[in-house]
């Protein structure tokens, strides 16, 4: 099968510091004449490069669902920008056979001056589509957007999730034969999240192609079948998205049962120490026949109303496994914390987890809603298989919680 995206060693440049294009306005052009003498002032006024994407090559197949993760700055939108033709590339060759629609941030396309309807009949002709196309599709994205009241509205005074909603159906319900999913899709609620992830997977079954981009991991293994992971403007591998979502999580960090904080005087709290401790000795690997706990310790600089200590245990593709907080069990330190160094250990049952990695989250929060502290990857470590209920009969059970449960059964004579 011919791929309907080809990508050959792919590269985009940006330059930093000096005019990046000549000036064209006079209010540019007085600008620019203001700047000169003090560029010369600046350390960072030397014009230098950067390489947002170096070397970059893939296939996708018509019908595929792709996921494209990395950290920040991996080149992951300016790879789908230069897809939706919003950028050229500095170097290398993109090949695109089928109409693409974008969704890279919120009203992408729309023109704020114009109603919704409107700006649906607007995006549908930037697609090639007919009025008559249009038409058919307009009610059914006018009610996956659930904006009936306001479609004569101009989308200026749309809310974000509005706008959102608006821009995903109509990228979604316009039939492009490639659809371009950025992380926008997290200003909507929970439930329209679901929705759209539902409505890109019904896409891919007629036979469309969507690359979708997103840091939640569970989104992404849940929606594609192959991942792309980048990291610095490279292409790290491309593969089965299980497999690559597990080597992403865990990436650098490899193992690590212990974080550690230096003190922070300034804080109202700050997180010292993180650890997983078993019979308290530290440790990065941990039998699925062994309990073990998550040992903090913290420090508390000003008496403190409301402010609580928790943490959250995630799979190696990002699915939470549980969030915890202290003041479950002890409800008194929502009332006040008083100065001192504090430790907690929170205890993770024997025979629970499945074999596998998992990531520690820790936080503490200041109890006005700002959060303090809080770290993504505190802690990593593996569930080791020396057991469990489905590898003694020689299969994988799903889910990341292999509970040992009491079972009552009994035979009747009918």
């Amino acid at each position: 099968m011919e791929p309907i995206i080809r990508v050959q060693d792919l590269g985009k440049q940006y330059h930093i510091g000096g005019p990046s294009a000549p000036y064209s306005t006079l209010r540019e052009a007085i600008m620019e004449l203001a700047r000169k003498p003090l560029r010369s002032l600046s350390k960072n006024g030397d014009d230098s490069t950067i390489w947002a994407l170096k070397d970059v090559d893939f296939e996708i197949a018509p019908g595929e669902i792709v996921g494209i993760i990395g950290r920040n700055g991996a080149g992951k939108s300016t790879l789908l920008k230069i897809l939706s033709r919003i950028v050229e590339p500095s170097e290398g060759r993109v090949e695109l056979y089928g109409r693409v629609a974008s969704l890279l941030e919120v009203g992408t396309g729309f023109h704020p001056e114009l109603s919704g309807r409107e700006n649906i009949f607007l995006n549908g002709s930037i697609l090639g589509m007919t009025r008559k196309e249009i038409e058919r599709k307009f009610d059914e994205i006018v009610s996956f957007a659930e904006v009936e009241k306001f479609i004569d509205t101009p989308v200026k005074r749309y809310s974000s999730g509005m706008y959102v909603r608006l821009a995903f159906a109509v990228a979604a319900h316009l039939e492009p034969e490639i659809l371009v999913v950025d992380e926008v899709l997290a200003v909507g609620d929970h439930r329209f999240q679901q929705k759209c992830l539902s409505k890109m997977h019904d896409v891919a079954t007629h036979g469309r192609t969507i690359l979708f981009v997103s840091h939640n991991m569970g989104a992404v293994s849940r929606l594609c079948q192959r991942t792309i992971l980048l990291n610095e403007g490279r292409v790290v591998t491309i593969g089965p998205t299980p497999d690559v979502v597990q080597l992403y999580t865990v990436s650098n960090t490899l193992g690590r049962a212990e974080y550690l904080q230096a003190t922070a005087p300034q804080k109202t709290m700050n997180l010292r120490r993180v650890a997983i401790l078993k019979d308290s000795e530290m440790r990065s690997e941990i039998g699925y026949h062994e309990s073990f706990s998550i040992h903090l310790e913290y420090e508390v600089n000003r008496a403190l109303a409301g402010g609580n200590v928790g943490i959250g245990l995630f799979s190696a593709d990002g699915t939470c496994v549980f969030a915890s907080a202290d003041f479950d069990a002890h409800p008194e330190l929502l009332e006040m914390r008083e100065p001192g160094y504090y430790h907690a250990d929170l205890e993770v049952p024997l025979q629970w987890l499945s074999n596998g990695r998992y990531v520690v989250h820790a936080y503490l929060s200041s109890g006005a809603g700002t959060e303090i502290y809080d770290n993504q990857e505190a802690l990593v470590f593996t569930i080791v298989d020396t057991g469990t209920p489905g590898s003694k009969y020689g299969v994988r059970r799903s889910g990341v919680l292999q509970p040992i449960l009491e079972w009552k059964t009994e035979r009747t004579s009918s």
